[in-house]
């Protein structure tokens, strides 16, 4: 196997991270505002827009295993992976932007449209992120090089988010004036030409270390039998499967939860506090609020963009305690308790913290904003570690089979990841209209009582499944190390034997 060497320059980093970013403009979006961008805003009913969020994973079935076999099989001047990202540059902004157009359409026709510029949404990040995340697995073999990696590439993933949570609503508003769909046109195509610079950025920054063996046959046969009896996989897979039906579900749902439940009065107050609100009576403004209300983070005091400023401070926060909990603590505990221990603990508190979240009453806004401090710092140790883990993962199955088949290996992560987004969608589409859930309008106590359990109850136990998967993950911090030696030790013979 040909190998070089395997340390990478923190410019390479960060030129690899650029392309999660990109995809995390996209992905947040999806994550945070799809569902109610389709009930909200282009009047599809939250049963049905549920049902395409979950339809659209169906395609995704035959779509990512495909891309996880053909990139495996990729061969040009720039790699197996790296290509990928760039010719699906383009095709991808093309689609992101569509999926958040609201043509002029009657019901069935809204329905047909969102279903299918969803669902080749989808189909291209399928196209754009096995690649991509399958280069991240062949950049080194390093273990502590790879969980830099990851870490920078999150620090990039945690600004994106950062971007998408805290500054969508108020650009719609401030892009719109009083017109929702257009101000979600405009700030939905200024993100998608960020995201093209962003990745092509990465495909000339990112180079592939790691090749499989020169003897090594490709049937694809073989890759399924390998990693369907992979119990690392197996385990990573039911991971990321309620992982992202969890932030999927709450992504959603507390884009509800402040609309709907979270009472606008107190919201205002609580805002006030944190300088947020409209100055009366101020000569001049400082420089702080003056940029704030330029991005419309400053609350209005008729109330009329509470919401959106209140949500936007409430994401904002969160990516903030995030990040800071994505570079100093994710590489050090995990330098010393290994990726697995640190996994489970941090996400066992992160389901306790969120179904805290039932308990605070519309009025408890501080409450609410403490157990979102509380929940983003159990979070923000975990949020490397799953694709860094992958790539043990792609190194366990070499080790196992002898066979090196990354692409595969991240294709099937990335179908879990993108099917807990439908489900997690479908879920709270599916519950909040059961609990009679009508958009724009004040809620019935009952639909107030499933938003909140959406929020709190539903993914803390959906959470906890992850738990349990991770117990199932029988790569240590000692194991990996052995695996990596010995692994070192096939690929010099390789070498020699060249």
């Amino acid at each position: 196997m040909k190998t070089v060497n395997q340390k990478v320059s923190i410019m390479e980093k960060i030129g690899y991270s650029l392309g999660d970013g990109s995809a995390n403009l996209v992905f947040q979006m999806m994550m945070m505002f799809q569902l109610m961008f389709y009930t909200d805003v282009f009047g599809i009913k939250a049963s049905a827009a549920g049902a395409i969020l979950l339809l659209a994973r169906v395609f995704d079935a035959f779509v990512d295993p495909l891309v996880g076999i053909w990139s495996d099989r990729t061969s040009t001047r720039w790699g197996k992976y790296r290509p990928w990202v760039l010719w699906t540059a383009i095709p991808f902004a093309v689609f992101f932007v569509l999926s958040f157009c609201t043509p002029d359409l009657a019901e069935r026709g809204k329905i047909i449209y969102a279903g299918v510029t969803y669902t080749l949404l989808m189909a291209v990040y399928s196209f754009n992120n096995t690649p991509y995340a399958s280069l991240g697995g062949v950049m080194t073999s390093d273990i502590r090089e790879r969980t830099s990696i990851s870490s920078v590439r999150f620090v990039t993933a945690t600004i994106a988010t950062f971007v998408v949570q805290g500054l969508t609503l108020p650009l719609v508003a401030k892009f719109g004036n009083g017109d929702d769909s257009r101000g979600w046109f405009v700030t939905i195509l200024i993100f998608a030409i960020i995201g093209v610079v962003l990745m092509l950025i990465t495909f000339l920054s990112a180079r592939e270390r790691i090749t499989p063996p020169p003897s090594q046959r490709t049937p694809i046969a073989q890759d399924m039998k390998d990693i369907f009896s992979n119990l690392p996989w197996k385990a990573m897979f039911v991971l990321t499967l309620f992982l992202f039906t969890t932030l999927a579900m709450w992504g959603s749902s507390m884009s509800y939860y402040f609309n709907y439940v979270v009472d606008k009065n107190a919201l205002f107050i609580f805002l006030r506090g944190m300088g947020l609100v409209e100055v009366e009576g101020a000569a001049t403004a400082s420089p702080w609020h003056s940029l704030l209300h330029a991005f419309g983070l400053i609350a209005k005091a008729d109330l009329s963009n509470v919401f959106a400023v209140g949500f936007s401070f409430f994401n904002i926060l969160g990516s903030l305690i995030q990040l800071a909990g994505v570079i100093l603590l994710s590489g050090f505990l995990a330098g010393i308790f290994g990726k697995r221990n640190v996994f489970i603990v941090c996400l066992a508190l992160t389901a306790l913290f969120t179904g805290l979240f039932f308990l605070p009453s519309p009025t408890d806004v501080g409450t609410v904003f403490l157990l979102n401090i509380l929940k983003s710092l159990a979070y923000a140790p975990t949020v490397p570690l799953l694709w860094a883990m992958m790539g043990d993962v792609a190194d366990h199955s070499e080790w196992t089979h002898r066979r090196r088949a990354t692409g595969f290996v991240f294709a099937g992560i990335v179908f879990a990841l993108k099917a807990g987004l439908g489900v997690g969608g479908a879920l709270c589409g599916v519950i909040i209209d059961n609990f009679g859930f009508v958009a724009n309008q004040v809620q019935s106590p009952a639909a107030v009582a499933g938003i909140r359990l959406t929020s709190s109850i539903i993914p803390a136990a959906t959470f906890a499944v992850g738990v349990v998967a991770l117990c199932f993950y029988p790569i240590t911090k000692k194991l990996n190390e052995n695996i990596q030696a010995e692994l070192s030790i096939r690929r010099g013979g390789a070498d020699k034997a060249r």
